[in-house]
C-alpha cells in the first residue's frame, strides 16, 4: 500500500507543479519536467508484470539494473587484483598490450605471484644457461605422406573466424601475421577476402558446417575445397573435431550478424541464423575419419592436412590412434584445444564443466602418440589461454611442438575484455559487424602491434628456455616444469604424469593404460 501513497504524492506533486508552471513563469517547467517523467514511470513500473522488484520499488528499483549493467566495468577497474582476474588477469593483459605498443613488459620490485600457494607451477633454471638461438624457431609441419610441408612459428594466430570477428579485425591479424612470418588460422567461418588481403599465411579450418566447401544441402563440396584449398596462402587445413570451450556442440551465429558478405563467404542464406551441426557428416568412425584426412590432403595438392579436438575420452583418441596404425595414414599435425579456451558465445554450462584441460588433455595426446609408436609422424599443437613466453614454454613441456592464442591476439589488436562478443557491440570494433564500431579499429596500427606482440612472445619463449639450459624446444624434458602439490611438496612433471615410451602401447601397455587401449576400436568412438 505505501508504494502507491508515494506514487500519489509524486502524481500529486508533478500536477501541481504543472498547474504552477501553467500559472507562472516558464522556469517551473524544469521541475515539471522531471517530475512528469518519474510519475510516468512509476506508473509504468506498477502496472508491467515482467519484473517484480519494480512493481515493489517503482522508479527507484531501477537502480538494481543499473548497478546490474556497471557491475563488470566496476569489476574489472576497481575490484579485481593485478593477478586473478578472469578470464586473463591484468598482469597478462599488459604483457600483451605492452608487446604490442613495442614496449619493454617488465614491472618493478618483485613478483606478485604467492609462490607458496598449492598448485603453483615454474620453469627449472640451469646453473649453465646457454645463449638464445640466433634465428627464429619454427616447426616442420608435414608426414611422409605430405607433399608440401609448411615450417610453423611457435606461436600464431588461432582459429577465429569472420563473422565472429570485424572484417578490420581479420585484416589486421592477417596482415600482422604477414609481416611476421608466423600462420592465420580461419576459423570455421570460411575464406574471406579479408583472410586473403595482405598475403599472410593461412590455416584453412573446416568445421562441421563446412562453410566455405558446402553444398545445398550442407555436406561437404569437394570441388569448391579443391578450388580454393589451391590457394598460394593457404598453407595447411585443419579439420575441427571439436572447441574447447563448447566441445559437443556446434556454433551459433545470429541471423542479424548473417549479412551478404558473410552469407557468401559462408555458402548460406543472408539473414538466416546460422547453425553449425554438432558433428562430421562425411565419417563416422575412427578410421573413416582417418579416410576423410587423407583425402583432404590430396584434394589439396599434398598440403598438411589434421584436426582440432578437445579431449573428451582417451579410449576414443585411442582409437583414432588404432585406425592410423590399420590404416597405415597419419594427419600431419594435431591441435589440442584445452576447456578454457575462448570462444565468442557458449553456454556457461559447456565453458565450465565439460572438456579436459589442455594440460591433461596435451599430455594425453602426446603420449597416445608416442605409445602408438606415430609421434615422429605427427607434430602436435596447443591452443587454450597461450599468451606469454612462459604459456609457449610450458606447453612444450607438456607435449606440443607449437603454440595457437586467440584472445591474447585479439588483445593485440584491441581488445579491452568486456566480453560482449556475443552481443554485437563490441566497444573496440573486434567482435562486431556494425559498421560503425568497426571503423574503429585500424588496420594498420593493429597489425603492427600483432607483428610485435608475436615478435616480442616468441623471443621471451627463447630467452625462457636458454635460460633453462635449452637451445632447441626440442630438448625440453617434463622434469623441467614443477608444480607445488603441497605446502612443503614439490614434483616435477615426470613424476606426476605417465610418460609412455616410444611403441609401447602396441607392445606390452601399462597398466594404467591397458584397458583403454584394449576398448580403443577403429571402427567405433
Amino acid at each position: 500500500m505505501h508504494r502507491f501513497l508515494v506514487l500519489l504524492l509524486v502524481v500529486a506533486g508533478a500536477a501541481g507543479t504543472l498547474v504552477l508552471s501553467l500559472l507562472s513563469s516558464v522556469w517551473w517547467w524544469c521541475a515539471a519536467g522531471p517530475l512528469l517523467a518519474l510519475a510516468a514511470l512509476g506508473a509504468w513500473d506498477l502496472l508491467q508484470s515482467r519484473h517484480s522488484v519494480l512493481r515493489n520499488y517503482p522508479v527507484v528499483g531501477h537502480l538494481r539494473f543499473l548497478m546490474e549493467s556497471l557491475r563488470p566495468e566496476i569489476q574489472q577497474y576497481f575490484v579485481e587484483r593485478n593477478y586473478d582476474g578472469r578470464p586473463y588477469d591484468r598482469d597478462v593483459r599488459n604483457i600483451v598490450y605492452e608487446r604490442a605498443k613495442d614496449q619493454e613488459a617488465e614491472e618493478p620490485f618483485g613478483t606478485e605471484q604467492d609462490v607458496y600457494e598449492v598448485g603453483h607451477e615454474f620453469l627449472v633454471p640451469s646453473m649453465r644457461p646457454v645463449d638464445p638461438p640466433e634465428g627464429t624457431p619454427a616447426v616442420r609441419i608435414g608426414g611422409p605422406d605430405c607433399a608440401r610441408p609448411y615450417d610453423m612459428a611457435l606461436l600464431n594466430v588461432s582459429a577465429m573466424s569472420f563473422g565472429a570477428l570485424s572484417s578490420n579485425a581479420i585484416r589486421a591479424l592477417n596482415k600482422g601475421a604477414a609481416l611476421g612470418g608466423f600462420a592465420h588460422d580461419t576459423g570455421e567461418g570460411g575464406l574471406s577476402d579479408h583472410h586473403l588481403a595482405y598475403g599472410g599465411d593461412l590455416v584453412w579450418e573446416i568445421g562441421t558446417g563446412y562453410f566455405g566447401c558446402r553444398t545445398d544441402d550442407g555436406r561437404f563440396d569437394r570441388a569448391e575445397f579443391t578450388d580454393k584449398a589451391a590457394h598460394h596462402q593457404v598453407k595447411c587445413v585443419s579439420l575441427k573435431l571439436s572447441q574447447g570451450a563448447k566441445p559437443g556442440i556446434g556454433g551459433v551465429l545470429p541471423g542479424g550478424k548473417v549479412n551478404a558478405e558473410i552469407a557468401r563467404v559462408r555458402d548460406v542464406p543472408e539473414g538466416e541464423t546460422v547453425v553449425s551441426p554438432p558433428y562430421h557428416r562425411e565419417f563416422g568412425t575412427p578410421r573413416q575419419l582417418v579416410a576423410f584426412l587423407a583425402e583432404l590432403r590430396e584434394l589439396s595438392g599434398g598440403k598438411p592436412v589434421g584436426f582440432k579436438l578437445c579431449v573428451g575420452s582417451r579410449t576414443q583418441f585411442l582409437a583414432v590412434c588404432k585406425a592410423m596404425l590399420a590404416e597405415g595414414v597419419t594427419p600431419d599435425f594435431v591441435i589440442v584445444d584445452g576447456s578454457e579456451g575462448g570462444t565468442g558465445a557458449a553456454p556457461l554450462e559447456f565453458a565450465d564443466h565439460l572438456g579436459t584441460p589442455l594440460t591433461e588433455g596435451l599430455i594425453t595426446v602426446h603420449n597416445a602418440l608416442v605409445g602408438s609408436g606415430l609421434r615422429d609422424r605427427i607434430r602436435i599443437g596447443a591452443s587454450g589461454k597461450v599468451a606469454t613466453g612462459t604459456d609457449i614454454v610450458k606447453r612444450m613441456v607438456q607435449g606440443a611442438d607449437f603454440t595457437n592464442a586467440a584472445r591474447a591476439m585479439m588483445f593485440a589488436v584491441g581488445c579491452i575484455q568486456a566480453q560482449r562478443c556475443h552481443t554485437n557491440t563490441c566497444p573496440v570494433g573486434v567482435t562486431t559487424q556494425d559498421p560503425r564500431r568497426v571503423r574503429a579499429l585500424d588496420v594498420e596500427d593493429k597489425a603492427a602491434r600483432v607483428h610485435h606482440y608475436q615478435a616480442a612472445t616468441v623471443r621471451s619463449a627463447a630467452q625462457i628456455m636458454a635460460a633453462m639450459g635449452v637451445s632447441d624446444p626440442r630438448e625440453l624434458r617434463p622434469h623441467q616444469l614443477m608444480r607445488r602439490t603441497a605446502p612443503h611438496e614439490l614434483l616435477s612433471y615426470a613424476r606426476l604424469y605417465d610418460w609412455l615410451e616410444p611403441g609401447e602401447l602396441t607392445a606390452q601397455p601399462a597398466e594404467r593404460w591397458a584397458a583403454d587401449w584394449a576398448a580403443a576400436h577403429p571402427d567405433r568412438f
